[in-house]
């Protein structure tokens, strides 16, 4: 029976999530599942990779790994998971993945209380049992509660944009090449670069779809073949990702591509309009509502030019009043990748970066960058990887002479500081250190105990704070894991707003926050918006791409976004100039 590289992901995340149960080092949960995320998101078998002794050849896979792949191959299971399975049911990972229950409190519950399921969690919290530990109390019970009557449980693996953007590119790319492929694009949601998706569709145009098709069906990317037919093929590629591919012949190409891209919403509206001019709008192209054949639309833009619309850039198409400003003219210019200047929020080896302050500067110069701010954590990040206050100026001394070999090139190496939000808007570093800094990010990385109005009133201090420049992921969501921290996000724009300070759009896409509905009310609201990398090494300065891509979403411009001007025209524009 074939491994399936999501069985192999599996089994790696319940190994970390027993090993972190367990007390075992951090660095070694941390191997775990970067395995299990690199086996999740691979493009090629595992199994045969294992078989060629290719295993060490994906980025983060060592020695060790790569055997405990062999040892599941051969006897189906790993020892050291066995071992950690007889001490803890696996109910109790399950538990871990409650929000409001880490390693630690499931251990507990399971020792003190006897809880090893989400099932059994909620029935003693509905009983008041947990409210009697110590160090807990009723509060953190009725947290627990409420995340379990939300259907909080164990991460869900979702499709995020990156992943599968990488995947639907590979698949354009090799369509492309095909001889009998006139045109090949990506469609559906992940066209208009939702943060995540559920399959991934493609459309392709051919004078002769069958061979395309059967083509497509043999990449060596694919596992299996769900359908193969005359003009659509599905397949599941080796991470367990279903690809949809229509093909049809070229006349059709502008009306396919516009109808698979939705929105379901937006293609609605298209359908009202196409009706009060007497038309009927599909796939196919526009006829007469009375009856006839459809005539078919070669080019998308004919498509919305046939009802008097100007293109509508897919990344708008959510029927949230892009048809109106298609039709009156004032649709956006929106902001591209090619418009930014610099990256305001990333990391270096003082805090949980892989790469020194150089050798940042050195990849975001080869990105184009003219500028690059170290914003390393301070210490209230927890997890020992923060700077105190000395730390943080010695840092900044460090990051002051590697610019100096930088500033003939043209490029501005900045000292910074992604500075913790503490309960009540406390700063996790005195003014006189924020006062020598270049660039001040603020993050709340954790709610500590905080309601909605707690939190939302310690963040909008921070944003009042004179050496505070913008406001880090401000929902602190993650998409893969995390749902969004319960604040009040119109009361943010408002404060930063008044106060001149930026929000950001993180470019992770495991974040990817502010969400878009958020950036077009700040960007309504006059605030302006940084996309950050957040990078923590040199190739996660990449990820601008999807920070651009939600900043369409919300409607941005080139002047709305910050870091689309240069740092000397930045320094002018903040609030502390």
């Amino acid at each position: 029976m074939a491994v399936k590289n999501s069985d192999v992901a599996d089994l790696f995340d319940l190994l970390a999530s027993l090993s972190e149960l367990d007390g075992a080092i951090v660095h070694k949960v941390i191997a775990y599942r970067r395995a299990a995320d690199q086996f999740r998101t691979t493009a090629e078998s595992v199994e045969r990779m294992a078989e060629e002794g290719r295993l060490t050849d994906l980025p983060g896979i060592g020695a060790t790994i790569a055997a405990k792949v062999d040892e599941y191959r051969e006897t189906g299971t790993l020892q050291a998971l066995e071992k950690l399975r007889e001490k803890y049911p696996d109910g109790i990972v399950e538990m871990m993945g409650v929000p409001g229950v880490g390693p630690k409190t499931a251990k507990r519950l399971y020792a003190e209380l006897g809880i090893d399921s989400p099932d059994a969690l909620k029935a003693a919290c509905e009983a008041g049992q947990l409210r009697e530990l110590k160090g807990l109390g009723a509060k953190k019970e009725q947290t627990i509660l409420d995340a379990l009557n939300a259907g909080g449980g164990p991460r869900k693996h979702v499709i995020l944009l990156d992943h599968a953007l990488d995947r639907a590119e590979m698949l354009v790319e090799a369509l492309r090449a095909e001889p009998g492929c006139r045109e090949a694009e990506i469609a559906g949601s992940l066209r208009r670069r939702k943060e995540v998706v559920g399959d991934v569709d493609l459309v392709a145009s051919s004078d002769d779809p069958g061979p395309l098709l059967q083509r497509f069906a043999e990449h060596p990317g694919v596992q299996d073949v769900i359908a193969l037919g005359d003009a659509k093929a599905s397949v599941v590629l080796h991470d367990g990702m279903q690809v949809d591919l229509r093909v049809i012949h070229p006349s059709q190409w502008g009306s396919l591509l516009q109808h698979f891209t939705g929105s379901k919403a937006h293609n609605v509206a298209l359908r009202e309009r196409a009706r009060d001019q007497g038309l009927s709008l599909s796939e196919h192209g526009f006829a007469p509502i009375d009856g006839g054949e459809p005539e078919p639309c070669a080019k998308e833009a004919d498509v919305y030019k046939r009802l008097g619309l100007a293109w509508i850039p897919p990344e708008l198409r959510e029927h949230q009043g892009e048809i109106e400003a298609a039709a009156d003219g004032t649709l956006p210019k929106l902001v591209e990748l090619k418009d930014i200047e610099g990256d305001l929020h990333g990391h270096s080896d003082a805090s949980d970066g892989k790469g020194t302050p150089t050798e940042m500067a050195q990849a975001a110069m080869e990105r184009g960058l003219s500028y690059y701010a170290v914003t390393d954590h301070s210490k209230a990040v927890g997890m020992g990887i923060g700077l105190d206050p000395a730390e943080t100026l010695a840092n900044a001394k460090r990051v002051q002479k590697a610019a100096k070999g930088l500033e003939s090139k043209g490029f501005h190496l900045l000292t910074g500081i992604e500075v913790d939000i503490l309960p009540g808007g406390v700063l996790d570093l005195p003014d006189e250190v924020l006062a020598e800094l270049d660039w001040v990010v603020a993050s709340a990385h954790g709610v500590r105990g905080q309601n909605r109005e707690q939190l939302t009133a310690s963040m909008v201090a921070a944003i009042e704070h004179p050496h505070v420049d913008v406001i880090a992921h401000p929902t602190g969501r993650l998409l893969d894991g995390r749902e969004p921290y319960d604040v009040d996000v119109e009361a943010l724009i408002a404060a930063c707003a008044r106060t001149g300070t930026f929000l950001e759009i993180n470019a992770n896409p495991k974040r990817l926050d502010l969400r878009p509905e958020h950036a077009r009310a700040a960007i309504n609201a006059g605030v302006k918006l940084c996309v950050s990398s957040d990078a923590h090494n040199t190739g996660g300065l990449d990820v601008l791409r999807y920070g651009v891509d939600t900043a369409r979403r919300g409607w941005a411009t080139k002047a709305d976004i910050v870091n689309t001007r240069t740092w000397p025209q930045i320094r002018k524009l903040r609030k502390r100039s």
